[in-house]
């Protein structure tokens, strides 16, 4: 996956920010812990501030968007942590075990190197294609669906002792990941933005632009409002995303 990131990554500081709510979720589920591994922690994004932190990630081109005063950063795979046991008080792996490249191996590091794990991932078994407009009606290519999300149940039986909890997107989320503009609709027709999407990068052009110039014909219509005008309504929605914690 890291070569994947060095071709599509290269404006993810831009559009994957933090957003707040989901980052008070996460940060809440680290507990007191003092020292913090963030595995595939790409450009830094839910990096706490107030704890000694150290991150890895194995694409060069996400390091070299990192900030100046983000947390120091080793080059390396979730598969195969360059740190003695118990190193960490918890490890942090947040929409990265999608691309790992053996999920099993990545998850007892996990558990080697610190006590507590905490993992935000998304369920496809709690969001299907159907579920989700963009790729119901617009570009069923990009479910991601097929290209290697791990299973929730693989995860939890995975790591000792794990504790599911739903993370609702609100509609102003401030991270761009797939989901996120569910109540944005415009916002998949920049193609900046979906080069930070990994399940829309990494689907050819050609392939999606039936899809998405059928998205701005109804957008310019209004028949998109009219098919999704529930969504409309809601402040923020569960779209299958999952933080998973585990450990003590």
């Amino acid at each position: 996956m890291p070569a994947r990131y060095d071709s599509i990554g290269r404006k993810y500081a831009r559009y994957r920010r933090a957003d707040p709510q989901i980052e008070a979720q996460i940060h809440a589920a680290l507990g007191d812990a003092r020292r913090v591994l963030n595995v595939g922690a790409g450009t830094g994004s839910y990096e706490p501030k107030d704890r000694m932190v150290v991150a890895l990630e194995p694409s060069p081109v996400m390091i070299a968007q990192r900030a100046p005063d983000a947390a120091p950063v080793v080059l390396g795979h979730a598969e195969r942590l360059p740190f003695p046991d118990h190193t960490f008080d918890v490890v942090l792996a947040l929409l990265t075990v999608h691309h790992w490249y053996d999920v099993d191996a990545g998850l007892r590091e996990l558990q080697r190197v610190a006590p507590r794990q905490v993992v935000l991932t998304w369920d496809p078994d709690a969001m299907t294609a159907e579920s989700f407009w963009l790729t119901r009606d617009y570009v069923p290519e990009a479910s991601g669906e097929d290209w290697g999300f791990a299973a929730l149940p693989e995860i939890v039986a995975g790591l000792d002792g794990a504790r599911v909890e739903p993370v609702p997107i609100a509609h102003d989320c401030r991270d761009g990941f797939f989901r996120a503009y569910w109540r944005r609709p415009d916002a998949y027709l920049d193609p900046d933005v979906r080069a930070s999407i990994s399940a829309l990068a990494l689907v050819d052009d050609a392939v999606l632009a039936p899809g998405l110039e059928l998205l701005r014909a109804d957008l310019a219509s209004g028949a998109w409002r009219e098919r999704n005008a529930e969504l409309l309504e809601l402040d923020a929605i569960d779209l299958g995303y999952r933080l998973v914690t585990a450990g003590t």
